[in-house]
């Protein structure tokens, strides 16, 4: 018997990560795996002319055609598997498969491009999927307040906002065990609320 199968049952979970395209979800994974992340870049050609918009993101050269995938250990009993899903419209059919068996979604949002995120936030709604939303402070600046986010996105008072660096390993870290904690504190409430 391993020292881990000894100190009790590991527990593993899936968790999606979503928004919209260029806000920070490769990186994200990348940023947090203690694996070599699986990615799908490809390199954005004239053909996307049109489709994808950069405009926002200029230096975006590459774009996610499937999936990303990165794991991380939040604590020896619990292993978090990452599941990056494509932003852009034409890659939407997969999202339904991407968040099988999730408990949760982490909802990446650029305060500069806030309606690139409202497609994801209608789709875990729609699912009944508990999710967070967390601001990418790109270039380390947060322009609006969590409270404001919450306000233009018109979200429930009960579904966390949280500020992150998707290049920061810690940071990002953080974002994950939020989405963790607010998921058991809805299944709890769950449990002991009358049926």
């Amino acid at each position: 018997m391993s020292r881990r199968q000894a100190a009790g049952r590991v527990t593993s979970a899936k968790i999606v990560i979503a928004g919209g395209f260029g806000v920070g979800k490769t990186t994200l994974v990348g940023s947090v795996s203690e694996i070599t992340p699986l990615t799908t870049e490809a390199i954005m050609t004239s053909a996307g002319v049109g489709v994808d918009d950069n405009r926002q993101v200029p230096g975006k050269t590459t774009t996610t055609v499937a999936m990303d995938f990165g794991r991380i250990s939040i604590d020896r009993d619990l292993i978090l598997y990452l599941f990056g899903t494509p932003g852009q419209t034409r890659f939407w059919f997969m999202w339904d498969e991407l968040v099988r068996g999730a408990i949760g979604a982490v909802v990446m949002v650029d305060t500069r491009r806030l309606a690139d995120c409202f497609a994801a936030i209608d789709f875990f709604e729609h699912r009944r999927l508990p999710y967070l939303v967390a601001i990418n402070c790109f270039d380390g600046m947060q322009y609006h307040n969590a409270q404001d986010v919450r306000d233009a996105l018109a979200i429930s008072s009960e579904v966390p906002v949280v500020s992150c660096d998707a290049r920061n390993r810690e940071s990002t870290k953080n974002v994950l065990i939020s989405l963790v904690e607010y998921v058991l504190t809805m299944r709890r409430s769950r449990a002991v609320a009358p049926a």
